[in-house]
């Protein structure tokens, strides 16, 4: 029995031989290495996906809500509240109370002015005070450097001031003096004030007076 069996283990051997091998079934799932991991292309695969996600996520913004902000444009005239005082006047029925404004206004190209405002709310007030100063402007006469022409003094009320011109130490000021001059555009001058006031409107109002009797060559 073992003498024919034998040949027929032979024949079987050779047809499988010369067969040729069978493709391997194609399957969706990944190839497995024998430890059970994945293979590298793998899961660099799975990390590129999940990086692209995460900057999908990080490149979404929301759109902003509302138009956009214009900016603001520049004022025609640069301007500095000088002083605010809160005025009470006493009536039959109480007291009344009111805010005063002063307020000096320029371009520093020459033109300057000063103004008061009066009204019950202080953005009022300060809105007439702009519109007087905006009257009250005046060219101040100077050369092509910003320079005065000469020596002036003035007393206005209670106060005085002397204004001079002073090459190469810029300007040189105090209290409202120096916002008259800073706005009006001189350069290179020195003012003194000669009168104890404290009173800020009419120190403004007195270099005003004095840039007004500035009389050029």
């Amino acid at each position: 029995m073992s003498e024919t069996k034998q040949p027929e283990a032979t024949t079987d051997v050779e047809k499988d031989v010369s067969a040729p091998a069978a493709p391997a079934a194609a399957t969706d799932a990944p190839a497995v290495t024998p430890s059970g991991d994945e293979k590298p292309e793998a899961s660099r695969a799975r990390g590129a996906r999940g990086g692209d996600r995460n900057n999908d996520r990080k490149n979404t913004r929301r759109p902003r809500r509302g138009p956009r902000r214009e900016e603001r444009a520049r004022p025609e005239y640069d301007q500095k509240i000088v002083s605010i005082r809160r005025v009470v006047r006493v009536m039959g029925g109480g007291r009344r109370f009111s805010f005063s404004v002063s307020m000096v206004i320029g371009d520093k190209k020459g033109k300057v002015g000063v103004g008061v405002g009066k009204a019950g709310d202080t953005q009022l007030a300060i809105e007439k005070a702009m519109r007087n100063a905006k009257k009250n402007l005046f060219q101040v006469p100077m050369n092509k450097d910003h320079h005065i022409p000469h020596d002036v003094h003035v007393k206005y009320a209670s106060s005085e001031v002397m204004i001079m011109p002073a090459p190469g130490r810029g300007l040189v000021a105090g209290s409202s003096v120096r916002t008259v001059l800073e706005l009006a555009g001189v350069k290179d001058v020195t003012a003194k004030l000669f009168s104890r006031s404290k009173n800020k409107l009419n120190n403004a109002r007195a270099a005003v007076e004095a840039l007004k009797q500035l009389k050029t060559e």
